[in-house]
């Protein structure tokens, strides 16, 4: 086994060398516990399905420091496209160039390389350190964390905080931690009628105007001014289809989609709810209205301070950024954690992520296994 204290970046290359596209692992969950177990980690895997995942802890002590993340990654996309083998681990002009090089595997040889460092110079924790890794964060998220959770608490593991490796910082590393992250819901509206000739309007029953004032109601409902920590809810209207080609047909249906983010002044149920009653006030007795709404994570927030203050001063301490505690951004295996014990997330920046020629700097990487070792050391001072 390569010195983990060294650099994260042999770990990082291993991990991506296994092209673990959701929900497929093709090993990379082993490479992980083979680093882990030799640093003394007592390792469990738990598949779900198609899903394999990975729980390990060091340490029996109650305080229990969390790092969760995944090693699935999405697609490649067009292989062409890229300027290397996705899955090579290529190192070019100090860049890591790989998919999984920022979302998330390098985030995770950084955390690895931190707890390794932290033993050496300190020993065990004055606690525990544990690892929660999925294989179904980019996939449907639902034979990953949201069951290890619970398959980890019904044998007895607890949670005392927990930290996500995903990419979060934008313009610097560590220039942004996310305490929180909005809800969101994802809305699709049908609207069926009858069929018919538009100069017979009586023999038909027109949906789009039920449609449309379906819509208007969305559009002029005013969510709030914001919540502490979140900025204001939004929702967006993303699709109106009707799929008629002709002008002088009636048509039999009309569809729209929509989604909201939405901050803690709400909860799925409550916007369903609300969602419901616009549908009820549009609807004539000569349509059929028919809602989908399907809520993917709901709302969340950890107040700040000591958990979080950790965070950021291990960021001022190696790079000399003030880190913003944010909210924004879409949503994250953390929206499960928060049920169990405060979250947050920091990581690499996320500009590349998803994109072809995926990359980080590999100063970067090195920073941020900096960034994770101050983390342990606050932690357990």
């Amino acid at each position: 086994m390569t010195d983990l204290t060294a650099s994260p970046l042999p770990l990082a290359q291993a991990l991506i060398r296994c092209p673990s596209i959701t929900p497929v692992d093709e090993g990379a969950l082993g490479v992980l516990q083979t680093a882990l177990e030799s640093l003394g980690f007592t390792c469990k895997r738990y598949p779900f399905e198609d899903v394999d995942n990975l729980y390990a802890r060091l340490g029996t002590k109650p305080r229990n420091l969390c790092f969760a993340g995944h090693t699935d990654v999405v697609p490649i996309g067009d292989a062409a496209a890229w300027s290397v083998d996705p899955f090579a681990a290529e190192t070019r002009n100090g860049k890591l160039i790989a998919r999984g090089a920022v979302d998330m595997k390098s985030q995770i040889a950084a955390f690895v390389t931190a707890v390794a460092r932290h033993i050496e110079v300190h020993g065990p924790p004055d606690g525990s350190i544990s690892f929660l890794i999925t294989g179904d964060e980019e996939g449907p998220a639902i034979n990953g964390t949201k069951k290890l959770l619970k398959a980890i608490t019904d044998d007895g593991e607890h949670l005392s905080h927990c930290l996500v490796g995903e990419p979060t910082s934008e313009q610097a590393l560590g220039d942004v931690i996310k305490n929180g992250r909005r809800g969101s819901l994802n809305g699709k509206v049908k609207v069926t009628g009858k069929q018919g000739h538009v100069a017979y309007p009586e023999k038909s029953a027109n949906p789009v105007p039920v449609l449309l004032n379906f819509l208007h109601k969305l559009q002029a409902w005013h969510l709030d001014e914001g919540a502490p920590g979140f900025q204001p809810s939004n929702l967006e209207i993303t699709s109106v289809d009707v799929g008629n080609t002709a002008h002088n047909v009636i048509a039999a249906s009309a569809e729209a989609k929509f989604n909201i983010r939405f901050n803690t002044h709400h909860t799925g149920d409550a916007l369903r709810s609300q969602i419901g009653k616009f549908a009820g006030e549009v609807e004539t007795g000569t349509t059929q209205l028919d809602l989908d709404l399907k809520v993917t994570g709901e709302a969340f927030y950890t107040d700040p301070g000591p958990f979080t203050q950790i965070l950021v001063d291990a960021v001022k301490d190696v790079t000399g950024t003030d880190a913003a505690l944010t909210t924004g951004g879409g949503t994250s295996d953390a929206r499960f954690i928060k049920d169990f014990c405060p979250v947050a997330e920091l990581g690499l920046k996320n500009d590349t992520a998803h994109k072809v020629d995926e990359f980080t700097e590999i100063t970067e990487l090195e920073q941020l296994a900096d960034i994770y070792t101050g983390v342990l050391a606050r932690y357990f001072a």
